[in-house]
């Protein structure tokens, strides 16, 4: 077990089960909403603190845990504070401050270090789940109780805010919700009219935002299952399937290097836990298991 602890940022580990689970705590309030307060709260700021934090733990991750390899993301908060924040970053996004922070939470075309590209490059497998608080778009698969804003507060359920629809551009260029819908617009001007407004599950798998939507029943082992099926396989696989997969649409250098040249190097067959003497396809139809070097992310 352990883990590394901040103040908006807690990483558990399951070393066991080479599972990091990563809680994104957001604020009580929804913190200042003028230049001037924002100004004054400096690094305290929680966009900005958040990002410094989160970003300290996905490189100490990279670093320290080589053989972690799936992610849990979390979040906890107030969905209300976190669409004031959000309001007030889009307010005052020409502002130098709020202008570079912004920078620091997305993953602009042509630069080398910002939060959404340190996720999304990152060689792990990344599940995003959410009960009673808004989701990140950081996952490969994202799980949405089914209860979720049924028998209790709707103030409590997952909501879209206009943030979603820019300015966190990837990689490709393209927001996070344009790379999920693969550049249609159908989808994207579905998903406008709510902006703003709190999502039950039924809504949220409609408008095509969450992958799955388990109920009290199976929420547990829904989970498990789909951890353990991703801690089976091996890494070098799942780095270039998932690298492919992660940036649809306009091809640029940057998709170039961390997706198609990642698939290229791990995904074929060259590798030892594909062709060593106790690689997958060395043991296929033998009735073995293969052996897998989990550092190979």
């Amino acid at each position: 077990m352990g883990g590394y602890h901040y103040r908006w940022v807690d990483v558990a580990f399951d070393r066991a089960a080479r599972v990091a689970t990563i809680t994104v705590t957001g604020p009580a309030e929804g913190g200042p909403r003028t230049l001037d307060d924002i100004r004054a709260s400096g690094a305290q700021w929680w966009p900005l603190a958040m990002a410094r934090e989160l970003d300290d733990a996905i490189l100490m991750l990279r670093i320290n845990e080589l053989e972690i390899g799936t992610l849990l993301l979390k979040t906890r908060g107030s969905v209300a504070a976190l669409l004031d924040s959000d309001a007030a970053m889009l307010a005052h996004q020409r502002d130098w401050f709020v202008r570079e922070t912004i920078a620091f939470l997305a993953a602009d075309p042509g630069t080398d270090r910002r939060l959404r590209a340190q996720l999304l490059r990152h060689h792990r497998s990344g599940f995003v789940l959410c009960r009673d608080a808004p989701g990140t778009g950081a996952g490969r698969r994202s799980l949405l109780h089914a209860g979720a804003a049924r028998g209790r507060q709707r103030s409590t359920a997952p909501a879209l805010s206009a943030a979603n629809l820019g300015p966190f551009l990837m990689v490709n260029g393209m927001t996070r919700l344009a790379t999920r819908f693969a550049g249609e617009d159908a989808p994207l001007a579905a998903i406008t009219s709510h902006i703003g407004e709190h999502l039950d599950a039924a809504q949220a798998m409609e408008l095509g935002l969450v992958t799955f939507t388990p109920d009290d029943l199976d929420w547990e082992d829904e989970i498990r299952l789909a951890v353990e099926e991703r801690a089976s396989l091996s890494p070098d696989a799942l780095t270039g399937l998932e690298a492919s997969l992660r940036f649809p649409g306009p091809e640029t250098m940057e998709t170039r290097i961390f997706s198609r040249l990642s698939a290229w190097q791990n995904w074929i067959f060259n590798r030892p836990n594909a062709v060593g003497e106790k690689g997958a396809l060395k043991l296929f139809g033998s009735g073995s298991k293969p052996h897998f070097n989990w550092e190979r992310v």
